[in-house]
């Protein structure tokens, strides 16, 4: 087996770093792909201030309605993958996640509430046995077919994709505001 000192590891992305602990081999990638989004929504956090949080540049979603997107869709996707309908406050959430402005949320509030899903996510994977995971999993009133691992997949690149998005917009409006 190949080691890395501290500053080759700090550089690596999430997957390069080899498995983790804990997790299935074939949940590596969904485990990768949040831990990987956390530390790039730590190093983002540096930019996005409580001012330009609920700013939409061009008219697009503002970084706050990423940052709670990002929770709310792994709390809800990985609901599904539990075989659970969605509580009554994950329906309110839902519904208010596009609010903006929103005075009550923070960016460091928003960060936080990310972390926690990552962790409760990352627990559920721990918990995830990969003879399940091919199973049909129906999800919403409407029981739309996938299986588990569609979930937990979708769940990862999804994260991926807002965080995407996340970013584009923070700098957008970091460049707006030094005039680059």
């Amino acid at each position: 087996m190949i080691t890395f000192n501290s500053k080759i590891m700090a550089i690596l992305e999430v997957w390069q770093r080899g498995p983790v602990d804990g997790i299935p081999p074939l949940l590596q990638p969904v485990a990768h792909a949040l831990l990987q989004a956390r530390e790039e929504i730590a190093e983002l956090s540096r930019e996005i201030t409580d001012e330009i949080l609920w700013k939409r540049p061009a008219g697009v979603a503002s970084a706050g309605f990423h940052l709670q997107h990002l929770s709310g869709v792994l709390d809800r996707v990985f609901t599904y993958a539990r075989n659970e309908m969605l509580s009554e406050k994950q329906l309110i959430e839902l519904a208010t996640e596009d609010i903006s402005p929103n005075p009550d949320l923070s960016v460091a509030g928003l960060i936080s509430r990310f972390n926690n899903q990552v962790d409760i996510a990352m627990m559920q994977l721990n918990n995830t046995k990969e003879d399940t995971l091919t199973e049909p999993m129906p999800i919403g009133r409407k029981r739309l077919p996938t299986t588990v691992i569609g979930l937990l997949v979708h769940a990862a690149e999804h994260t991926m994709r807002h965080l995407g998005q996340l970013r584009v917009t923070v700098k957008i409006l970091v460049n707006a505001q030094t005039g680059i």
